[in-house]
């Protein structure tokens, strides 16, 4: 391409033929210099649009491809929701509130009758959220509703925990792990039999001439479920009176931090259920979000409220 532009400044010839040579030959670079530029132009604007048709092409792959999956996940997330049990007017009343803190969490949770005098209650929490949490989640739910671990005595929670460890060995689960709280109701003596493993001890509240009484129960030194094979747990067990609560938790309703960085405990929910009138689980949703300002909730909130 030619680049000169020498009006002017060539020297000039005595003969004006030679000069209008001259000028003719600069101006012929010069046309061919603009048609340069031009078809250049025209390739660079080509070139553009073709850029642009491209980046919308993508720009519509991504966007149906980011509505099929919000799709799925929502799919996943009625699925998870369809599974969780109906509350219960019956005794025990029932209610309960699952709020993930992703589209889809770790945190699920039953009760079923095991025969007319024995009533089954239990809450998971599989490390981490998304598909592969939930996945796993439930999986363990069904195994549970199901009642279907082989040689598994499911009125006694300790041996209850004992298989599920057996059957969900991390190492054959993506490496992930869950927490449990397991109990049994016996209706004709009023006996709570209980383990956990890993899992936040579930807290009893009973009326009392003083106040509200908070009990904890749980099995504190329980390993999680799927670390380690062949694992015993310890159970407990409970005499329950009529008009007791009982509420059966997630790690989700208490590790919240406030703006200074100081983060609820047990102890602290515990305390704060003494004072709630009314469906408990909404109300300590409620509280949390005020005290966490802001949401959702780092954590899966998972409550049951059983009352007797």
């Amino acid at each position: 391409m030619t680049s000169s532009n020498t009006f002017g400044t060539a020297s000039s010839p005595e003969n004006p033929e030679t000069e209008l040579a001259l000028l003719r030959k600069e101006l012929e670079d010069l046309r061919a210099e603009h048609e340069d530029l031009k078809l250049l132009y025209e390739a660079t604007i080509d070139h553009g649009e073709a850029v642009e048709d491209q980046l919308a092409e993508y720009n519509i792959l991504l966007t149906r491809t980011q509505e099929r999956l919000e799709s799925e996940l929502r799919d996943a997330g009625n699925y998870v929701h369809s599974i969780l049990p109906e509350k219960r007017a019956a005794a025990p009343q029932a209610d309960w509130l699952l709020v993930p803190s992703t589209e889809l969490g770790g945190d699920s949770f039953g009760y079923h009758d095991l025969d007319a005098d024995h009533f089954a209650i239990y809450l998971i929490d599989v490390c981490g959220h998304g598909v592969g949490a939930a996945l796993l989640s439930v999986a363990i739910i069904n195994v549970l509703r199901a009642n279907a671990l082989a040689s598994t005595d499911f009125k006694n929670p300790s041996d209850v925990l004992a298989k599920l460890n057996n059957a969900f060995p991390m190492e054959r689960q993506n490496n992930m792990f869950f927490t449990i709280w397991y109990g049994v109701y016996e209706r004709s003596t009023g006996t709570l039999s209980y383990a956990s493993g890993g899992h936040p001890a579930a807290i009893h509240l009973r009326a009392a001439p003083g106040g509200i009484e908070v009990t904890s129960l749980g099995t504190p030194d329980g390993m999680v479920i799927g670390a380690m094979a062949d694992m015993p747990f310890d159970g407990g067990s409970f005499q329950l009176q009529p008009g007791d609560k009982l509420l059966v938790i997630s790690d989700g309703t208490y590790e919240i931090e406030d703006e200074t960085g100081a983060t609820l405990t047990w102890a602290q929910l515990a305390d704060k259920t003494r004072s709630v009138t009314g469906p408990v689980p909404k109300a300590i949703y409620d509280w949390l979000a005020d005290f966490h300002h802001e949401s959702p909730l780092p954590d899966d909130f998972s409550m049951m409220e059983f009352t007797f």
